[in-house]
């Protein structure tokens, strides 16, 4: 059984001698920055000239630097950049200054698995997961606790990537919850697997196609989107807490059975196969050949995508809805850091 990670197991004392350098102030880059300070951690962020999310950070009470100047300053930096945007930084701003012993971190191994970062072998290498987004990271750790994360070593120059990366871990608030050794690669390919397979693509999906069959039937849009998207919060909400079991004992028995028997209709054999598909070329390096081409192009595909996702009759339908009911947003994410990580 694996090993879960709490406070009481780690000395953060390593991790609060070093000079943090946070790159990015997005999602993840501000929680971990704000949480790192909270914590008695010494950190500064650093941001391109320019960026959109220099005063934002400024005041939050963050210091900020251009983005080489804080990786020259750091000896522990933190790549909290989009994936695509970080092999150009790090060869620009953090490569000419990183020093022997020094940490280079990631928040996913995206750039290390696929070989877009080849760092030197006389620096640490580690990474630090957050196993839900920046707001949570952040509100959690305010509120006391913290949300559950992953951590890795790829390379230990120092000897001390381990204790860094744990008590990074701590720092942020994640030791609270529960944190979880992995590798790069096991990160990364599961992580891309879930999202595309499941979270993401799957879910979506799922739901669209359950509307368009309801509708195309002639029920109400209105309805189709209650039973195909606004419920299924409860139901994920169920199996975040208990598991799927917990949530099958707390629906009705007439929604246990329907499911039961009816789900393998729909996810069946066939579509594993295609699953597996899909972590074929994870696994290969295609899909982040793709996903890599297309951003360096512009992201045409993907703005085109979004687009036409965005007109779907489900996005009308439910936000008409959502104006008219009294949905709690309390939880609904940070308004003052974009979410996609600004650099």
């Amino acid at each position: 059984m694996a090993k879960m990670y709490y406070d009481a197991d780690i000395d953060e004392s390593k991790i609060k001698a070093k000079k943090i350098a946070i790159l990015g102030c997005g999602s993840q880059g501000h929680a971990h920055a704000l949480n790192l300070q909270e914590s008695g951690c010494d950190v500064v962020v650093g941001l391109r000239k320019g960026s959109k999310t220099w005063a934002s950070a400024e005041k939050a009470g963050l210091t900020v630097k251009e983005t080489a100047e804080a990786a020259t300053w750091g000896n522990v930096i933190v790549m909290l950049l989009p994936d695509t945007a970080q092999k150009a930084i790090y060869e620009a701003s953090v490569e000419p200054n990183l020093n022997d012993g020094d940490s280079l971190v990631f928040a996913h191994g995206f750039n290390i698995r696929f070989d877009r970062i080849k760092p030197n072998t006389n620096i640490d290498v580690w990474m630090v997961a957050p196993k839900g987004p920046g707001h949570r990271v952040r509100t959690t750790y305010a509120q006391g606790f913290g949300v559950p994360a992953l951590f890795a070593v790829e390379q230990d120059a120092s000897g001390d990537a381990k204790d860094l990366s744990l008590g990074y871990c701590k720092m942020i608030g994640a030791g609270r919850a529960g944190i979880l050794e992995t590798t790069f690669t096991e990160e990364t390919e599961t992580d891309l697997f879930g999202e595309q397979a499941v979270l993401c693509g799957g879910c979506e999906e799922l739901v669209k196609t359950g509307f368009e069959t309801l509708v195309e039937a002639g029920y109400q849009p209105e309805v189709a989107y209650f039973e195909c998207l606004h419920e299924l919060k409860l139901i994920v909400d169920l199996m975040y807490e208990g598991g799927i079991a917990a949530m099958n004992y707390s629906v009705s028995e007439t929604a246990e059975y329907g499911g039961y028997v009816s789900g393998p209709r729909v996810i069946n054999a066939d579509t594993k196969e295609r699953m597996k598909a899909i972590l074929t070329d994870i696994k290969s390096g295609k899909f982040a050949d793709d996903f890599t081409g297309v951003m360096e192009n512009g992201g045409e595909k993907l703005k085109a995508l979004r687009a036409s996702y965005n007109d779907h009759q489900i996005e009308k339908v439910g936000a008409n809805l959502r104006a008219m009911m009294k949905i709690d947003k309390k939880d609904s994410g940070d308004t003052n850091f974009n979410a996609s990580c600004e650099d």
